[in-house]
């Protein structure tokens, strides 16, 4: 593996530990610093379907996970696959979505550039155990 492709590895990794605090706590903060200004997210359904740019925008739609699981949600990480500009971890994740039990397997994407995430991409689908 070569420097950049370490180096981009690293700063995913720790901007992975900050997502996954977020999503146990509601406590966006420190993954939000590790985004660029131009920093950008595309999701796969709801009111932030599609590409979405802007840091209101991203710190909105972080706000909007917390508010849809409110008691956080637990990840267990499968597996991660790497190249020099862009990391994806796919993983578990499971707790209650506004009441109800929730599971499903996530992948998302982090694009780095220098020591920061440019851009973010997330795709789910049901593990057929979501209720």
């Amino acid at each position: 593996m070569d420097t950049a492709q370490t180096d981009t590895l690293r700063t995913a990794h720790q901007a992975f530990e900050h997502f996954t605090h977020g999503l146990a706590t509601g406590e966006w903060q420190a993954f939000l610093d590790m985004l660029t200004k131009d920093f950008s997210f595309w999701f796969p359904i709801g009111p932030y379907h599609g590409l979405n740019t802007g840091k209101a925008r991203t710190e909105a739609f972080f706000q909007y996970v917390s508010d849809t699981f409110e008691d956080g949600l637990t990840v267990t990480l499968d597996r991660v696959m790497s190249n020099e500009t862009t990391v994806v971890f796919e993983f578990r994740d499971e707790g209650m979505m506004r009441g109800q039990p929730y599971k499903n397997r996530v992948a998302v994407a982090f694009d780095v550039r220098g020591d920061k995430i440019c851009a973010y991409r997330e795709y789910f689908g049901s593990d057929g155990k979501s209720y």
